[in-house]
């Protein structure tokens, strides 16, 4: 009879241990905030950082959840495992956000600062090619005639002359006029980069006012469902 009376208040014992350990609300986390990023490399880091916790995270949650199914109360222990698996995906995901932001911030500034000097060749180009305008046309004047020749081949000699630098003007007005439309497509290709670059400033400013929005409401979110008791 003792023996039986022994027997139910140990087992009372240990199923009292088994709600207790099942039952009781684990104590609340506060998410602390991802660590700054300072480079690239940081965030290609923390990047591969990220991917192998979620690998870890997944691990340990499979063998919790076996655990579970081995206890008394394996729904009360269940959630609390979904629980822990969700704040610690929410906190690598916050890593995550945070330094793919940072890289891709880096990726438009390197490109904006590479458009930049090209931009500052092409003008310095451009200054050097102004200060050296095409030679001015010299008017030709015809030589005096010598004096030994007689006056119909005094004529012939100036005409000979005259016809001569009237085919040399001709012969250069096309690449005069050429110069001259390069330089005017020249200057309308660089007012076209200097609009380019400033549009894409103007969207990478906008899309990273959205992103950083966007970053609040999620942290804001995932710290809201941190905070709120486990059911």
């Amino acid at each position: 009879m003792k023996t039986d009376l022994l027997l139910r208040s140990a087992a009372l014992a240990s199923l009292t241990f088994m709600l207790a350990a099942c039952a009781g609300p684990e104590p609340m986390v506060r998410e602390a905030p991802p660590p700054p990023v300072t480079s690239v490399a940081q965030a290609d880091q923390q990047l591969a950082a990220v991917a192998r916790e979620r690998a870890a995270v997944e691990a340990r949650f499979a063998e919790r959840e076996r655990v579970c199914y081995n206890k008394f109360f394996t729904n009360n222990c269940l959630d609390d495992a979904k629980d822990t698996r969700r704040r610690a995906l929410a906190s690598q995901r916050a890593i995550e956000v945070q330094a793919a932001h940072f890289k891709r911030a880096a990726i438009a500034e390197e490109r904006d600062r590479n458009l930049a000097d090209a931009e500052k060749r092409y003008q310095a180009q451009e200054a050097r090619l102004a200060s050296q305008p095409p030679k001015p046309t010299v008017p030709v004047t015809p030589e005096s005639p010598p004096r030994k020749p007689t006056a119909p081949a005094r004529e012939a000699e100036r005409n000979a002359r005259v016809r001569e630098a009237q085919q040399k003007e001709a012969a250069a007005a096309p690449e005069r006029a050429a110069n001259v439309g390069a330089y005017e497509q020249r200057k309308a290709q660089s007012e076209e980069r200097q609009r380019r670059v400033a549009e894409r400033k103007a969207e990478r400013a906008a899309k990273a006012a959205r992103q950083a929005e966007e970053k609040a409401k999620a942290a804001a979110d995932a710290a809201a469902k941190a905070n709120a008791p486990a059911k």
